[in-house]
């Protein structure tokens, strides 16, 4: 076990179940993950692996199948298979970002209808907020839900939708007119649909297709498609928690969730970058000793292993917070901003000590260079993440008078 990103204070089922899937993550990702990444292929048999580990239900309540456990426990699992293979630990993400919704807001028929087999990994969840043309501004949201009897049609284009292909429920933002009236403030005009479809591409559902995977530079693996919808209709008992109007509020929830996770898999990636370089340091060798011998190295790994720290200390944080009940927006910005910045720096740094070898497809490290920019801006920008600190900041430094 590395002396680095220790966590204090775990329970023994905790340790139990990060030592089972570090072990499965040794075993299992890391030997496969590159061979799979080069081929962008989905990774069915780790994927069924999870699913024999009960990590699908692992923060889903017992009462529904799951395990019960909290963010933090959680959030240190993606941190280790971030450090196998990121894409890995995108495919449980949006997941159980929909798993915490319906936790957290869904109606009892709800919950009763999903989260068992979610626990189970029979349901698979993705959500989606983004659209082509808004990037980070969710209150430009096109999509729209207007309700037609018993039933809402749907219309609208989304877009990096992680595990489109693949799951069989998403959760839909979309602005809903009803009952807010003209003048509303557009984040309390939207509502999340529950939107049951086929895994797959093409037309899942009549009104709804998959057009296929987006093709990207890194992150594979793992299916980010769109979503279009053309005069989907669902049942009006799939609107998030029965009402409208409260959409937005219920995807901050869930994204709160998901920069935790973020913040985690950028640990995760770093801490493995770190293990790279340490270990090549100590092989290479240049003017008769190996290049971790070389001052200049050592320095480089010394800033390297106390941003790993620094990342996970933080990112610890922001999951306590979470599972105290409190409000976590500015500790969960503050982790992800952190963790995706020092994990761009530390795999650049791993990167740099492999010299020439980094560039080549042989070493891992040329893997971890494409995927470390996805962190930079999945789950909101540093730019993003920097408004969102910088306005909590405000709020408890407010000046009074």
């Amino acid at each position: 076990m590395s002396r680095l990103a220790q966590t204090a204070g775990l329970t023994d089922v905790q340790q139990e179940i990060l030592s089972t899937v570090r072990d499965f993550v040794d075993k299992e990702i890391i030997p496969v993950a590159t061979q799979l990444e080069h081929r962008d292929e989905y990774p069915t048999e780790i994927v069924e692996g999870l699913k024999e580990l009960g990590l699908f239900g692992l923060m889903i309540p017992e009462e529904y199948g799951g395990l019960g456990e909290s963010l933090l426990t959680y959030a240190l699992c993606v941190e280790e298979i971030a450090r196998g293979w990121m894409s890995v630990s995108g495919i449980i993400n949006t997941h159980f970002i929909v798993a915490y919704m319906l936790k957290q807001h869904g109606t009892q028929e709800q919950k009763d209808t999903f989260l068992p087999r979610m626990a189970l990994g029979e349901v698979r969840g993705a959500f989606s907020m983004s659209e082509p043309a808004l990037g980070s501004d969710v209150s430009a949201i096109s999509s729209k839900g207007v309700r037609d009897g018993e039933e809402y049609v749907l219309d609208g284009q989304k877009m990096w939708l992680t595990n489109g292909g693949t799951s069989t429920l998403v959760a839909v933002l979309c602005r809903s007119d009803e009952g807010h009236p003209e003048g509303t403030a557009p984040h309390k005009s939207m509502t999340t649909f529950l939107v049951e479809k086929e895994a797959g591409f093409g037309e899942v559902r009549p009104g709804l297709t998959i057009p296929g995977k987006i093709d990207k530079m890194g992150y594979k693996g793992v299916d980010t498609t769109e979503l279009i919808m053309d005069g989907l209709r669902i049942p009006a008992n799939r609107v998030l928690g029965g009402t409208t109007g409260r959409g937005f509020y219920q995807m901050m929830d869930g994204v709160e969730v998901g920069r935790v996770n973020v913040a985690a898999r950028g640990c995760g990636v770093a801490q493995r970058a770190f293990e790279l370089g340490v270990s090549y340091a100590q092989q290479r060798q240049t003017f008769g000793k190996t290049i971790a011998q070389h001052q200049a190295i050592q320095f480089k790994l010394a800033e390297m292993a106390t941003k790993v720290e620094a990342a996970h200390a933080m990112m610890v944080n922001a999951a306590r917070k979470k599972d105290s009940g409190e409000r976590n927006d500015l500790e969960a910005g503050m982790a992800k901003y952190l963790a995706s910045e020092y994990c761009k720096e530390v795999v650049e740094d791993a990167f740099r000590i492999h010299g020439g070898y980094g560039f080549s497809k042989e070493y891992e490290i040329e893997r971890l260079y494409r995927e470390a920019p996805m962190l930079l801006i999945g789950e909101g920008t540093a730019e993003i993440q920097k408004m969102i600190i910088g306005r909590r900041l405000l709020e408890e430094y407010r000046l009074q008078g």
